[in-house]
């Protein structure tokens, strides 16, 4: 089977490429590979948006007159509605007396329980333009750039003339095999590390101001993804480990009373330690080791005390609620390297100071809540080409940080493929 563009995974980078494609050129003969029974990134956990540059974007690759004009593109096609903001200026100044920043960011929110009507939405409009998708579909690493054909995994063979491979996270083992296979070099040298923190609504009042506030701390250290409404804190199955998230359901399912959100630390990491998804794996394993096979939970009256949390002690005393997430009850102190907890717990207490009650005894913090997206492969043109016919973008490709990024990314390379195709 013959197709002019193959695109490999159905996350925002790959949708976007194949809105801007069909739209510009409908005779193109399109075809979207999915090993998923829907799109499994950014847009179906949570579905959160950020429209204001350069949150979402991998700054070495962007410029923001550039970033600003692609978003424009996205919101066309996602259509978002954004959610208001007030009160931020007093937030802003208690967050500059203690050298952190709270940066003002455009939004938009979905939730879970909605963000699968919103992609099959996405995906209708695609099919109507005459775009091919096929869901649980899994392409094999072993492309050939030479004869520009692929292999899925039932061993059918795939020809394209143009190929946009857009994994995702999770595809980041994924497409190193891809590069490996291609020769395609590539840096695989940082990672987000860090945990999610759960606490009561009432101890981050913050977040009936701003959905999803972006606090920014000495030792790169970072608010991330802040969930609110109705907020669990989810786990994440990885082939051999599990990691935490966090998720909300849409403002129709009501409220629970919990916020949680992520604090993350930027690792960069310099020989002999080469790859920052080995790194991920690893600390992941211990975490899940040490936890009997699952994440960690602490509360931070026990952190302060030194002693681990016991499953006995999550009661409804001063402990006052319960965990939305099943991890074991523990101690971070046995399994977060000792200077990215220095660093995440500095940064809490500054938070804690800027919104007084985060720190409450009650407060959970789970572990591990790691970002595995930071391949950066060698381009060779600015729309991210690594061969004359294909292309890498998303998250799992380092182009991007995020739903409104990665959707971006997705056009940039499509817009670098319709100038080739015009040339043709």
């Amino acid at each position: 089977m013959k197709y002019d563009i193959v695109i490999i995974g159905s996350g925002p980078a790959g949708l976007g490429a194949a809105f801007h494609l069909s739209e510009k050129k409908s005779s193109l003969k399109i075809l979207v590979l999915e090993k998923d029974k829907i799109c499994s990134g950014g847009l179906l956990n949570d579905c959160k948006q950020n429209y204001t540059f350069p949150i979402g974007f991998t700054e070495e690759y962007w410029e923001q007159k550039e970033g600003e004009h692609f978003l424009s593109a996205v919101e066309d096609h996602l259509k978002p509605s954004f959610l208001e903001k007030t009160n931020l200026e007093k937030y802003q100044r208690r967050a500059e007396k203690v050298g952190s920043k709270l940066i003002k960011i455009k939004q938009s929110h979905v939730g879970t329980d909605k963000s699968k009507f919103l992609i099959n939405g996405l995906m209708d409009t695609l099919r109507s333009r005459g775009v091919e998708i096929r869901l649980q579909t899994e392409a094999g690493t072993d492309v050939d750039a030479i004869k520009n054909k692929l292999y899925l995994s039932d061993e059918t063979e795939i020809n394209y003339d143009k190929l946009i491979i857009a994994p995702g996270r999770k595809g980041f083992s994924y497409l190193q095999e891809v590069m490996n296979h291609l020769n395609v070099k590539y840096i695989d040298n940082s990672l987000d590390v860090g945990i999610r923190v759960e606490t009561k609504l009432e101890y981050y009042p913050i977040v009936l101001d701003y959905y999803d506030p972006k606090f920014y701390f000495p030792g790169k250290v970072r608010t991330f993804c802040t969930n609110s409404g109705f907020a669990l804190v989810t786990k994440e199955n990885y082939h051999h480990f599990h990691l935490v998230n966090g998720h909300a359901l849409s403002p129709d399912k009501g409220k629970n009373g919990l916020v949680n959100f992520a604090m993350l630390k930027t690792i960069g990491l310099e020989a002999p330690v080469s790859s920052g998804q080995q790194m991920a794996i690893y600390l992941a394993r211990l975490a899940n080791e040490i936890g009997g096979g699952n994440t960690i939970m602490q509360r931070v009256g026990d952190f302060r005390a030194g002693k681990r949390s016991r499953a006995e002690t999550f009661n409804l005393d001063l402990y006052d609620f319960k965990p939305t997430c099943s991890a074991c009850a523990g101690d971070l102190g046995l399994t977060v390297p000792s200077k990215i907890m220095r660093n995440i717990w500095h940064s809490l207490k500054l938070l804690d100071t800027i919104m007084p009650g985060v720190l409450h005894p009650s407060t959970i913090m789970y572990y591990p809540e790691i970002k595995m997206y930071a391949n950066k492969p060698f381009f060779i043109d600015r729309n991210f080409a690594v061969t004359e016919d294909i292309y890498l973008v998303g998250d799992g490709a380092g182009t991007s940080r995020g739903i409104t990024g990665a959707w971006a990314s997705g056009i940039r390379a499509a817009s670098g493929i319709l100038k080739k195709l015009n040339k043709e």
